[in-house]
């Protein structure tokens, strides 16, 4: 199982009994979902984008149109790109005891830009896939005009770290005599059953394969 070493930025320090530095650990966090938080600073002025993302191998992709302020400013830049889950709210004696479980991913780095129209063309596809299996192939194809509005952005998993939260309350001893109720809700995000768009052509059926998509936000092992 490959570890990263922690630098001085990817160290946890809060806590540090729920890092994980492991690729294992990471990648699965990053597989579980779609959704990123991207910081970055431009003119001085700190901002955090979220957007889509996806990994191949030891890379991380997101993507957007070619006019976005995030896209056109961070390529070479450093970034700091966050994934969250939400696994479930800690019910506490107090106040003070009340958590999260949750898992956690940053990887610091600077993104560089695709330009190869077929690399391009391919991390897309792979972005698809990603989410909706078995859908590209079925699809219109992508045309050149689209490849060039859009921007396609790769980083590698270099300098990352993983933070977890499992497990119940963590009272204070002496809480634990008091008639309060204490325990985990669990909280979990699925796909809901597809509704058809309202302008679909008459006959066509749904693909089988939309029952099989993943869920989001995997439980945790």
């Amino acid at each position: 199982m490959k570890s990263l070493t922690p630098t001085e930025r990817s160290r946890v320090r809060r806590l540090p009994k729920r890092a994980r530095y492991d690729l294992d650990t990471i990648y699965a966090i990053l597989d579980a979902g779609f959704i990123c938080h991207v910081g970055y600073v431009n003119d001085r002025q700190p901002y955090v984008t979220p957007t889509a993302y996806w990994r191949e191998g030891d890379y991380v992709y997101w993507h957007g149109s070619h006019a976005s302020r995030m896209l056109n400013h961070v390529p070479a830049r450093p970034v700091c790109l966050t994934v969250t889950h939400l696994d479930a709210l800690v019910v506490a004696r107090s106040g003070f005891h009340h958590s999260i479980n949750y898992r956690s991913v940053m990887i610091f780095g600077r993104p560089l830009r695709v330009d190869d129209e077929e690399a391009k063309h391919r991390a897309l596809e792979h972005f698809v896939e990603r989410i909706y299996p078995g859908r590209w192939s079925g699809l219109r194809p992508v045309t050149r005009k689209e490849l060039k509005a859009t921007t396609v952005l790769s980083m590698p998993i270099e300098e990352a770290s993983a933070k977890i939260r499992t497990g119940g309350p963590v009272d204070d001893e002496p809480d634990y005599r008091l008639p309060i109720w204490a325990g985990v809700i669990p909280v979990r995000q699925v796909h809901d059953t597809p509704r058809a768009d309202a302008r679909l052509a008459a006959g066509i059926a749904r693909p089988a394969n939309l029952d099989t998509f993943s869920r989001i936000g995997i439980d945790p092992a």
